[in-house]
């Protein structure tokens, strides 16, 4: 069955924004911490920013300031808002949990134009 469904990116130019969506069908959403990761070519996967059930956000000092993430518990949706978008941004995004991950989505591909 497919639990994560990521959506959003595209190809934008350095500056801009990208607001990615992911679903979550998997019945411990409500009361777990959820993170974006990302892994850019050549990369290993690195988790970019997460939010705890309760709402409390935390990133990786390369997007502070630039990413917003949050969450609809109600319609298990977690969301990442990208800001002053940078070609080192440029990566396939994926949500899943911060903790005993579940099977990985296809992710979507975030492309940032110097």
């Amino acid at each position: 069955q497919v639990l994560l469904v990521e959506s959003g990116g595209g190809l934008v130019q350095a500056g801009g924004s990208l607001r990615l969506s992911c679903a979550v069908s998997e019945r411990l959403f409500s009361i777990k911490s959820v993170g974006w990761y990302r892994q850019g070519p050549g990369k290993q996967r690195e988790l970019v920013a997460t939010i705890t059930s309760g709402g409390s956000t935390d990133y990786v000092d390369s997007v502070k300031g630039r990413f917003t993430i949050s969450r609809d518990n109600a319609k298990k949706m977690v969301f990442l808002e990208m800001k002053g978008l940078k070609p080192e941004d440029t990566a396939v995004y994926y949500c899943n949990y911060v903790r005993g991950t579940i099977l990985w989505g296809q992710g979507t591909q975030v492309t940032v134009s110097s």
